[in-house]
Protein backbone atom coordinates (compact mmCIF):
# COMPACT_ATOMS: atom_id res chain seq x y z
CA UNK A 1 0.00 0.00 0.00
CA UNK A 2 2.50 2.63 1.17
CA UNK A 3 4.69 1.76 -2.28
CA UNK A 4 2.04 4.66 -4.45
CA UNK A 5 3.15 6.91 -2.24
CA UNK A 6 6.88 6.43 -2.51
CA UNK A 7 9.44 7.85 -4.45
CA UNK A 8 11.10 6.09 -6.89
CA UNK A 9 14.53 5.20 -7.51
CA UNK A 10 15.05 7.82 -9.58
CA UNK A 11 12.83 10.75 -8.02
CA UNK A 12 14.88 9.80 -4.59
CA UNK A 13 18.26 9.77 -6.81
CA UNK A 14 17.45 13.32 -8.45
CA UNK A 15 16.35 14.62 -4.83
CA UNK A 16 19.49 13.55 -3.24
CA UNK A 17 21.67 15.17 -6.31
CA UNK A 18 20.16 18.45 -5.74
CA UNK A 19 20.15 18.06 -2.10
CA UNK A 20 23.79 17.79 -2.24
CA UNK A 21 24.49 20.83 -4.67
CA UNK A 22 22.18 22.89 -2.00
CA UNK A 23 24.51 21.42 0.86
CA UNK A 24 27.95 22.63 -1.16
CA UNK A 25 26.76 25.54 -2.99
CA UNK A 26 23.69 27.10 -2.33
CA UNK A 27 23.70 26.65 2.01
CA UNK A 28 26.68 28.08 2.73
CA UNK A 29 27.09 31.30 0.49
CA UNK A 30 23.02 32.39 1.20
CA UNK A 31 23.54 34.69 4.12
CA UNK A 32 25.83 36.52 2.60
CA UNK A 33 24.23 37.02 -0.84
CA UNK A 34 21.10 38.18 1.09
CA UNK A 35 22.75 40.46 3.13
CA UNK A 36 25.02 41.86 0.10
CA UNK A 37 22.37 41.31 -2.58
CA UNK A 38 24.54 39.50 -4.38
CA UNK A 39 23.51 37.58 -7.74
CA UNK A 40 24.92 34.46 -7.69
CA UNK A 41 25.00 33.77 -11.23
CA UNK A 42 28.07 31.45 -10.92
CA UNK A 43 26.03 28.79 -9.05
CA UNK A 44 23.54 29.15 -10.92
CA UNK A 45 25.06 28.44 -13.84
CA UNK A 46 26.65 25.34 -12.06
CA UNK A 47 23.12 24.38 -11.29
CA UNK A 48 22.56 24.32 -15.24
CA UNK A 49 25.42 21.87 -15.38
CA UNK A 50 23.14 19.41 -13.34
CA UNK A 51 20.04 19.78 -15.72
CA UNK A 52 18.49 22.06 -13.53
CA UNK A 53 17.85 24.56 -16.10
CA UNK A 54 16.06 22.97 -18.50
CA UNK A 55 14.13 20.45 -16.11
CA UNK A 56 11.44 19.54 -18.30
CA UNK A 57 12.49 21.01 -21.40
CA UNK A 58 12.25 18.07 -23.58
CA UNK A 59 14.76 15.58 -24.12
CA UNK A 60 14.88 15.83 -28.14
CA UNK A 61 15.74 19.87 -27.66
CA UNK A 62 18.77 19.38 -25.17
CA UNK A 63 16.90 19.41 -21.53
CA UNK A 64 16.63 16.46 -18.96
CA UNK A 65 12.95 16.15 -19.97
CA UNK A 66 11.59 15.37 -16.44
CA UNK A 67 7.99 15.77 -14.77
CA UNK A 68 6.16 18.57 -12.52
CA UNK A 69 7.18 16.16 -9.70
CA UNK A 70 10.70 15.73 -9.83
CA UNK A 71 11.10 19.49 -10.99
CA UNK A 72 9.28 20.19 -7.09
CA UNK A 73 11.86 18.02 -5.79
CA UNK A 74 14.76 20.02 -7.51
CA UNK A 75 13.20 23.36 -5.96
CA UNK A 76 11.89 21.96 -2.64
CA UNK A 77 16.13 20.95 -2.09
CA UNK A 78 17.84 23.88 -3.15
CA UNK A 79 15.21 26.24 -1.44
CA UNK A 80 16.28 24.29 1.60
CA UNK A 81 19.57 26.75 1.22
CA UNK A 82 18.13 29.49 -0.16
CA UNK A 83 14.48 29.72 -1.48
CA UNK A 84 15.26 33.09 -3.47
CA UNK A 85 17.77 31.47 -5.46
CA UNK A 86 15.77 28.28 -5.95
CA UNK A 87 12.90 30.68 -6.99
CA UNK A 88 14.55 32.19 -9.81
CA UNK A 89 15.81 28.88 -11.78
CA UNK A 90 12.60 27.87 -11.62
CA UNK A 91 11.32 31.35 -13.58
CA UNK A 92 14.17 30.58 -15.73
CA UNK A 93 12.75 27.02 -16.19
CA UNK A 94 9.68 27.90 -17.06
CA UNK A 95 10.28 30.43 -19.71
CA UNK A 96 12.21 27.94 -21.20
CA UNK A 97 9.30 24.93 -21.16
CA UNK A 98 7.32 28.05 -22.91
CA UNK A 99 10.10 27.95 -25.56
CA UNK A 100 10.33 24.63 -26.05
CA UNK A 101 6.68 23.35 -25.80
CA UNK A 102 5.08 25.74 -28.04
CA UNK A 103 8.17 27.33 -30.12
CA UNK A 104 8.92 27.07 -33.67
CA UNK A 105 11.89 25.00 -34.57
CA UNK A 106 13.56 28.02 -35.37
CA UNK A 107 13.45 29.93 -32.01
CA UNK A 108 13.75 26.66 -30.27
CA UNK A 109 17.18 26.63 -32.17
CA UNK A 110 18.10 30.09 -31.46
CA UNK A 111 17.48 29.82 -27.81
CA UNK A 112 17.39 26.70 -26.23
CA UNK A 113 21.18 25.86 -26.52
CA UNK A 114 22.07 28.84 -23.89
CA UNK A 115 18.75 28.52 -22.01
CA UNK A 116 19.78 24.92 -21.83
CA UNK A 117 23.45 26.01 -20.52
CA UNK A 118 22.27 28.94 -18.77
CA UNK A 119 24.90 30.93 -20.66
CA UNK A 120 21.47 33.49 -21.22
CA UNK A 121 18.94 33.76 -18.81
CA UNK A 122 15.44 33.84 -19.53
CA UNK A 123 12.76 36.01 -17.65
CA UNK A 124 8.73 35.73 -17.65
CA UNK A 125 7.66 39.07 -18.53
CA UNK A 126 3.57 38.91 -17.64
CA UNK A 127 2.89 41.44 -14.44
CA UNK A 128 2.52 45.16 -15.63
CA UNK A 129 1.96 48.17 -12.99
CA UNK A 130 -1.33 48.74 -14.03
CA UNK A 131 -2.70 44.98 -14.42
CA UNK A 132 -1.45 42.50 -11.41
CA UNK A 133 -4.15 39.71 -10.75
CA UNK A 134 -6.11 40.91 -14.07
CA UNK A 135 -3.45 39.76 -16.50
CA UNK A 136 -5.95 39.83 -19.01
CA UNK A 137 -5.95 43.03 -19.03
CA UNK A 138 -2.30 43.71 -19.62
CA UNK A 139 -1.77 46.69 -21.87
CA UNK A 140 2.04 46.04 -23.51
CA UNK A 141 0.79 46.06 -27.11
CA UNK A 142 2.90 44.78 -29.94
CA UNK A 143 2.09 46.79 -33.33
CA UNK A 144 2.06 45.02 -36.75
CA UNK A 145 4.35 46.12 -39.26
CA UNK A 146 4.71 43.72 -41.83
CA UNK A 147 8.20 41.70 -41.18
CA UNK A 148 8.17 42.70 -37.38
CA UNK A 149 5.97 44.16 -34.33
CA UNK A 150 6.73 47.32 -32.68
CA UNK A 151 6.34 46.51 -28.99
CA UNK A 152 5.62 49.36 -26.46
CA UNK A 153 4.67 48.89 -23.07
CA UNK A 154 6.41 48.46 -19.73
CA UNK A 155 6.21 44.65 -17.23
CA UNK A 156 6.46 45.13 -13.44
CA UNK A 157 8.32 43.16 -11.01
CA UNK A 158 10.45 40.75 -13.40
CA UNK A 159 12.89 38.66 -11.47
CA UNK A 160 16.44 38.99 -13.43
CA UNK A 161 15.46 42.23 -15.09
CA UNK A 162 18.38 43.99 -16.26
CA UNK A 163 20.58 40.62 -15.78
CA UNK A 164 19.03 38.51 -17.69
CA UNK A 165 19.09 38.13 -21.20
CA UNK A 166 16.27 36.56 -22.53
CA UNK A 167 12.11 38.40 -21.95
CA UNK A 168 9.83 35.67 -22.40
CA UNK A 169 6.89 38.49 -23.10
CA UNK A 170 3.36 38.49 -22.96
CA UNK A 171 2.04 40.86 -25.41
CA UNK A 172 -1.04 42.68 -27.20
CA UNK A 173 -1.24 41.50 -31.13
CA UNK A 174 -5.28 41.76 -30.77
CA UNK A 175 -8.29 42.63 -29.35
CA UNK A 176 -9.15 43.71 -25.07
CA UNK A 177 -8.81 40.87 -23.27
CA UNK A 178 -7.21 37.28 -23.09
CA UNK A 179 -7.24 36.39 -26.66
CA UNK A 180 -5.78 39.09 -27.60
CA UNK A 181 -2.53 38.08 -26.01
CA UNK A 182 0.59 36.75 -27.77
CA UNK A 183 3.82 35.28 -26.56
CA UNK A 184 7.18 36.68 -28.27
CA UNK A 185 10.89 36.18 -27.25
CA UNK A 186 12.59 39.70 -26.58
CA UNK A 187 16.57 39.99 -26.15
CA UNK A 188 17.90 42.37 -23.69
CA UNK A 189 20.26 43.90 -26.33
CA UNK A 190 17.24 44.62 -28.86
CA UNK A 191 16.82 48.77 -29.46
CA UNK A 192 14.76 49.71 -26.89
CA UNK A 193 14.71 47.51 -24.30
CA UNK A 194 15.60 49.57 -20.74
CA UNK A 195 15.14 48.90 -16.81
CA UNK A 196 14.29 50.02 -14.31
CA UNK A 197 16.25 50.31 -10.88
CA UNK A 198 16.79 46.97 -8.81
CA UNK A 199 13.67 47.11 -6.53
CA UNK A 200 14.75 47.49 -3.01
CA UNK A 201 12.89 44.04 -1.42
CA UNK A 202 12.03 42.84 1.67
CA UNK A 203 13.13 39.48 0.77
CA UNK A 204 14.36 37.59 -2.18
CA UNK A 205 18.11 39.55 -2.30
CA UNK A 206 19.74 37.03 -3.87
CA UNK A 207 18.04 37.71 -7.56
CA UNK A 208 17.24 40.92 -9.22
CA UNK A 209 14.33 42.52 -9.69
CA UNK A 210 13.47 45.51 -11.76
CA UNK A 211 11.27 46.63 -14.34
CA UNK A 212 11.32 45.82 -18.31
CA UNK A 213 10.25 48.96 -20.75
CA UNK A 214 10.10 48.63 -24.49
CA UNK A 215 9.75 51.28 -26.69
CA UNK A 216 8.71 50.51 -30.06
CA UNK A 217 11.18 47.65 -30.18
CA UNK A 218 11.20 45.93 -33.20
CA UNK A 219 10.83 41.97 -32.49
CA UNK A 220 10.95 39.82 -35.46
CA UNK A 221 7.82 37.88 -36.31
CA UNK A 222 9.79 34.53 -35.97
CA UNK A 223 10.28 35.23 -32.26
CA UNK A 224 6.34 34.43 -31.80
CA UNK A 225 5.66 31.47 -29.22
CA UNK A 226 2.85 29.54 -30.36
CA UNK A 227 -0.04 31.18 -32.27
CA UNK A 228 -0.78 34.90 -32.28
CA UNK A 229 -3.61 34.94 -29.49
CA UNK A 230 -2.24 31.72 -27.92
CA UNK A 231 -0.47 34.02 -25.35
CA UNK A 232 -2.78 34.10 -22.50
CA UNK A 233 -3.53 30.00 -22.66
CA UNK A 234 0.41 29.42 -22.95
CA UNK A 235 0.43 32.18 -19.42
CA UNK A 236 -1.93 30.25 -18.18
CA UNK A 237 -0.35 26.94 -18.69
CA UNK A 238 3.12 27.64 -17.51
CA UNK A 239 1.72 29.71 -13.90
CA UNK A 240 0.46 26.04 -13.03
CA UNK A 241 4.15 24.86 -13.17
CA UNK A 242 5.47 27.87 -11.55
CA UNK A 243 2.51 27.62 -8.71
CA UNK A 244 3.73 23.89 -7.86
CA UNK A 245 7.66 25.55 -8.10
CA UNK A 246 6.62 28.46 -5.54
CA UNK A 247 4.75 26.13 -3.67
CA UNK A 248 7.81 23.62 -3.39
CA UNK A 249 10.12 26.32 -2.55
CA UNK A 250 8.16 27.41 0.39
CA UNK A 251 8.32 23.41 1.45
CA UNK A 252 12.26 23.76 1.26
CA UNK A 253 12.20 26.89 3.70
CA UNK A 254 10.13 25.93 5.49
CA UNK A 255 11.45 22.51 6.66
CA UNK A 256 14.74 23.75 7.24
CA UNK A 257 13.50 26.12 9.51
CA UNK A 258 11.89 23.30 11.55
CA UNK A 259 15.07 21.78 11.34
CA UNK A 260 16.62 24.53 12.61
CA UNK A 261 14.23 24.97 15.67
CA UNK A 262 14.47 21.34 16.34
CA UNK A 263 18.02 21.42 16.83
CA UNK A 264 17.94 24.95 18.51
CA UNK A 265 15.42 24.31 21.05
CA UNK A 266 17.82 20.12 21.47
CA UNK A 267 20.34 22.64 22.67
CA UNK A 268 18.85 25.81 24.32
CA UNK A 269 18.34 25.53 28.03
CA UNK A 270 15.53 27.52 29.84
CA UNK A 271 15.00 26.49 33.93
CA UNK A 272 17.49 23.33 34.06
CA UNK A 273 16.05 21.78 31.07
CA UNK A 274 16.53 21.83 27.17
CA UNK A 275 13.07 23.37 25.97
CA UNK A 276 13.01 20.47 23.73
CA UNK A 277 11.66 18.91 26.81
CA UNK A 278 8.79 20.88 27.52
CA UNK A 279 5.38 19.61 26.21
CA UNK A 280 4.86 23.01 25.05
CA UNK A 281 7.56 23.30 22.71
CA UNK A 282 7.20 18.93 21.22
CA UNK A 283 3.24 20.21 20.65
CA UNK A 284 4.43 23.12 18.24
CA UNK A 285 6.86 20.87 16.29
CA UNK A 286 4.57 18.67 16.07
CA UNK A 287 1.76 20.85 14.85
CA UNK A 288 5.06 22.07 12.60
CA UNK A 289 5.88 18.58 10.71
CA UNK A 290 1.95 17.53 10.38
CA UNK A 291 1.12 20.80 8.62
CA UNK A 292 4.14 20.67 6.59
CA UNK A 293 3.95 16.84 5.44
CA UNK A 294 0.15 17.40 4.39
CA UNK A 295 0.99 20.79 2.05
CA UNK A 296 4.08 18.57 0.88
CA UNK A 297 1.28 15.36 -0.16
CA UNK A 298 -0.97 17.94 -1.78
CA UNK A 299 1.84 19.38 -3.80
CA UNK A 300 3.41 15.92 -4.99
CA UNK A 301 -0.30 15.05 -6.17
CA UNK A 302 -0.98 18.53 -7.93
CA UNK A 303 2.91 17.66 -9.55
CA UNK A 304 1.62 14.62 -10.93
CA UNK A 305 -1.71 15.56 -12.21
CA UNK A 306 0.17 18.32 -14.17
CA UNK A 307 2.65 16.25 -15.44
CA UNK A 308 -0.12 14.08 -16.64
CA UNK A 309 -2.50 16.50 -17.52
CA UNK A 310 -5.25 15.47 -15.48
CA UNK A 311 -8.93 17.49 -16.36
CA UNK A 312 -8.51 19.24 -12.27
CA UNK A 313 -4.89 20.26 -12.63
CA UNK A 314 -5.32 23.69 -12.68
CA UNK A 315 -7.32 23.26 -9.34
CA UNK A 316 -4.96 21.37 -7.55
CA UNK A 317 -1.86 23.23 -8.87
CA UNK A 318 -4.20 26.44 -6.64
CA UNK A 319 -4.49 24.61 -3.95
CA UNK A 320 -1.61 23.43 -3.63
CA UNK A 321 0.05 26.67 -4.32
CA UNK A 322 -2.12 27.93 -1.57
CA UNK A 323 -1.84 25.42 1.35
CA UNK A 324 2.20 24.96 0.50
CA UNK A 325 2.86 29.23 0.49
CA UNK A 326 0.52 30.07 3.33
CA UNK A 327 1.41 26.48 5.75
CA UNK A 328 5.27 27.18 4.79
CA UNK A 329 5.13 31.16 6.18
CA UNK A 330 3.02 29.51 9.22
CA UNK A 331 5.91 27.10 10.01
CA UNK A 332 8.94 29.83 9.76
CA UNK A 333 6.81 32.33 12.21
CA UNK A 334 6.61 29.24 14.51
CA UNK A 335 9.85 28.60 14.54
CA UNK A 336 11.33 32.49 15.18
CA UNK A 337 8.91 32.11 17.87
CA UNK A 338 10.91 28.93 19.23
CA UNK A 339 14.69 30.88 19.03
CA UNK A 340 12.74 33.80 20.95
CA UNK A 341 14.76 36.95 20.35
CA UNK A 342 17.74 35.10 18.70
CA UNK A 343 15.26 34.30 15.79
CA UNK A 344 15.16 37.91 14.94
CA UNK A 345 18.78 38.08 14.66
CA UNK A 346 20.63 37.88 11.22
CA UNK A 347 23.11 35.57 13.00
CA UNK A 348 20.15 32.91 12.56
CA UNK A 349 18.22 31.94 9.31
CA UNK A 350 14.96 32.18 10.30
CA UNK A 351 14.29 35.83 9.64
CA UNK A 352 15.73 35.52 6.14
CA UNK A 353 13.64 31.91 5.89
CA UNK A 354 10.62 34.43 6.89
CA UNK A 355 11.34 37.60 4.79
CA UNK A 356 11.94 35.16 1.75
CA UNK A 357 8.70 33.23 1.58
CA UNK A 358 6.49 35.71 2.37
CA UNK A 359 6.12 36.89 -1.03
CA UNK A 360 5.58 33.24 -2.12
CA UNK A 361 1.61 34.31 -1.23
CA UNK A 362 1.50 36.88 -3.94
CA UNK A 363 3.32 36.28 -7.14
CA UNK A 364 2.49 33.60 -9.44
CA UNK A 365 -1.33 34.78 -8.76
CA UNK A 366 -2.19 35.56 -5.12
CA UNK A 367 -3.61 33.23 -2.65
CA UNK A 368 -6.82 34.68 -2.90
CA UNK A 369 -6.84 33.82 -6.55
CA UNK A 370 -5.92 30.78 -5.95
CA UNK A 371 -9.29 30.35 -4.05
CA UNK A 372 -11.06 32.24 -6.91
CA UNK A 373 -9.86 29.52 -9.35
CA UNK A 374 -10.77 26.99 -6.71
CA UNK A 375 -13.87 27.96 -5.80
CA UNK A 376 -15.17 28.59 -9.81
CA UNK A 377 -13.68 25.58 -10.54
CA UNK A 378 -16.20 23.43 -7.91
CA UNK A 379 -19.07 24.90 -8.93
CA UNK A 380 -18.67 25.37 -12.68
Amino acid sequence: MSDQFALTEDQLAIQEMAQKFTADMITPNAAEWDEHKIFPRDVIKQAAELGFASIYVSEDSGGIGLGRLEAALIMEAMAYGCPSTSAFISIHNMSAWMIDRFGSQDVKDRYLPDLIAMDRIASYCLTEPSSGSDAAALRTRAIDKGDHWEVSGSKQFISGGGENEVYVTMVRTGEDGPKGISCVVIDKDMPGVSFGANEKKLGWNSQPTAAVNFDAVKVPKANLVGNEGDGFKIAMMGLDGGRLNIGACSLGGAQRALDEAIAYTKDRKQFGRAIADFQNTQFTLADMAAELEAARALLYLAAVKVTIGAPDKTRFAAMAKMIATETGSKVVDRALQLFGGYGYLKEYPIEKLLRDLRVHSILEGTNQIMRMIVGRDLVK
